[in-house]
Formats: C-alpha cells, structure tokens, sequence
C-alpha cells in the first residue's frame, strides 16, 4: 500500500506554498502582527478565488470535490507560513453546515461572503442549550474562539438534556466580541458570551464527535508545518551560525537535537495524514486517530519548538527572530479542541471496550 501523497495532491501543496510564499512571506505576516493581529485581506481573498474553502465540498454543492486529506495538506503549508487568515475556522464550519443542509450558510461561506468560526470547549457544560425543534437558545462562555471577532456564523457545541449537540449562531445576534490580546498575533481570538441566545440545532452527539474529529486532526495538521518550518529554521541557522570556527550543526549536541526535531516531526506527519485519511474514508477508527494525531501532535510540537529555540540561542527568543511566530502559534493550536492530556482520556476511553473484551486495539 502507498501512503505518498498522490502527483495530484502534491501539485496542490506545491500550488499552495507558492500561494503562501507570495502572500504570507514573514514580511506580510509581521504587517498583520504589528498592527496587533487579524487577518491579510489579501491573501483571504486569494484563498477564496483559489476555492479552497470548498475543498471538502463535493462538486454538484459548489467545492472542489476532494476530502479531508487535501485539507490537510492545505493546512500544513498554512501553518508553515502562520499564514493570518480564518482558513481553517471557515472550513471546520462549512463542512458542520454541509452535513446539517444549512446550503445558504455554506454558500455564504465558500463565496467569502462571511467568515465561520467554531466554539469548542474543554469543559462539556461551557455552553448550555434548552429548547426543542427549530426553537433553541444558548447560555454560557465557550473557550476563546479564533476569529469570532471577524466571524458572521458560530458553530457551537452545548450541552442539552439528551447530550451534547451542534448549533449555528448568528454572531451578531451574540453580540460581536472584541478582539482579545493574546500571544499568538497571527490570529484573532475572542470571547462569545451567549445569554438566552438563538441558535439553530445542527445535530446531535454524532456531528460533535465528527467536528472534534476534524477539529482535532486539522489543528494537528497546522502543528505539523508550524513544527516543519521551525525544523528547517534550526537547521539553516546551524550551518550557518559558527563558532570555534566551525559551523555549530558540526556539533554533537546540536546534531542530536537537530535529529531529535526531525524524529518528532515526521511522526507527526505520519499520524497527520493516517487521521485525514480516516476521515476521508469514514473509517471505524477515524475517532481514534483524531485523538491519536492530537496527542502526538501537541506534545512533539512542544519539543521542536523548545528545541529549535535552544538551537537557535539568545537570538531565537527576539521579537526580530520569526520563531517566535511560530512558537505562539503553535501554543494555540496544542490547546484547540483539546490537549493531549485531553485526548489521551479520549482515548482510553475509546479503547477500553476493546480490551476488556479481549480484542486488538491496532
């Protein structure tokens, strides 16, 4: 079995990064960042004329007609340049709306006539929502939304009566947040308060397991290029950085740690596409390796990126130097729909029926 990316979905990454480099080189990038973060109008539009906002959406719905392995390549280059834009807020939410029928909604998306952002909590009873029908409200504070200043439509999940279900609200009926300080300013991250707000229901405990499946698998995508670009960062400093007249890469102790990054990385890159590619093909594990990539991803990106700046020195811990881009960056996405903490629970807890009933949990 070949587990390369195809020709057809290595032109994509390689249409992708030439897109990016353009568009989110660390010039462009520290625009938006200095101006206390956001999002490069410009490179949002290039996005939605290159429609990759319907990557994930079959033809005859207006989408390019591919699947979740596209979107994972696509997101690896996007947090390979922390790339400031609502990419991966707007198609977590349009793929939630497709599956629900909400085709307005996702239209209104793809078209980049609004931006979508998702409201995921940690804690299961963050937001609370009564109601039955097309008759429902909201009450409480998810954790911090990325984009939800920017956004037109929230995808929330609550806790009801009968379990946990998936909403959209119309953020303006919310009441529009402020944009939040925060460390990573290559995104915009704020608070949604609902108070007895209206929402509309999307489904039930099987689409909040789905969108934490690809909430959980996209995020650990953009570890993977954030951590990629910090490897390739170390390694060119290391040759070119000398001292006792040799270039410090000659060392052992930054060979180690050098390889050590590289380790962590493509095992990131292995669980990555084996959870894209579960969910493409509906696979019985798809839930298991979500949380599998998750939990990889978030502690080997912790390592790369301490590595990378004990490689780099005084001069990576700089507001001049772009690791720190992609550390903070990083540290976001280690906590979006979940931490590994959180998915090694989820994990067992998956897993469990199958041992106790003695059977292979591979």
């Amino acid at each position: 079995m070949d587990f390369e990316l195809s020709e057809d979905q290595l032109a994509l990454r390689d249409g992708a990064r030439d897109v990016l480099d353009g568009l989110a080189d660390s010039a462009r990038v520290r625009v938006v960042v200095e101006r206390g973060g956001g999002r490069d109008d410009a490179l949002w539009g290039a996005m939605v004329e290159q429609g990759w906002l319907g990557v994930d959406l079959p033809e005859d719905q207006g989408g390019l007609g591919l699947g979740p392995v596209e979107v994972a390549v696509l997101l690896e280059e996007v947090g390979r340049h922390a790339a400031p834009a609502p990419f991966a807020a707007s198609v977590l939410a349009i793929s939630a709306l497709a599956r629900a029928g909400e085709t307005a909604s996702v239209e209104r998306l793809v078209n980049g006539e609004a931006i979508g952002c998702v409201a995921w909590s940690a804690q299961a009873d963050a937001v609370t929502a009564v109601g039955s029908g097309d008759t429902w409200t909201l009450t409480g504070r998810p954790d911090p939304v990325p984009y939800a200043p920017s956004a037109a439509l929230a995808v929330v999940v609550a806790a009801t009566a009968d379990g946990p279900a998936l909403f959209v609200v119309d953020v303006d009926a919310a009441g529009r947040p402020d944009a939040e300080p925060a460390m990573d300013q290559t995104r915009e991250l704020g608070w949604l308060h609902f108070d007895a707000t209206p929402a509309t229901r999307l489904g039930g405990s099987d689409a909040v397991e789905a969108l934490l499946d690809r909430g959980a698998t996209y995020s650990s995508a953009e570890l993977l290029g954030a951590s990629g670009r910090a490897l390739d960062l170390a390694v060119e400093y290391a040759k070119d950085r000398i001292q006792f007249d040799r270039p410090i890469g000659s060392f052992q102790a930054v060979k180690h740690r050098c390889a050590d990054m590289l380790v962590d990385v493509e095992g990131m890159r292995s669980t990555v596409y084996w959870a894209a590619w579960c969910l493409e093909a509906s696979d019985p594990d798809q839930s298991v390796a979500a949380s599998t990539t998750k939990t990889w991803c978030a502690d080997a990106s912790k390592r790369v990126m301490a590595s990378a700046l004990q490689v780099h020195g005084g001069i990576g811990f700089t507001w001049e130097h772009d690791l720190h881009l992609f550390m903070k960056r990083a540290q976001l996405d280690q906590l979006q729909f979940g931490d590994a903490t959180y998915h090694r629970q989820r994990l067992a807890a998956l897993l469990r029926p199958r041992v106790e009933a003695g059977e292979s949990v591979i």
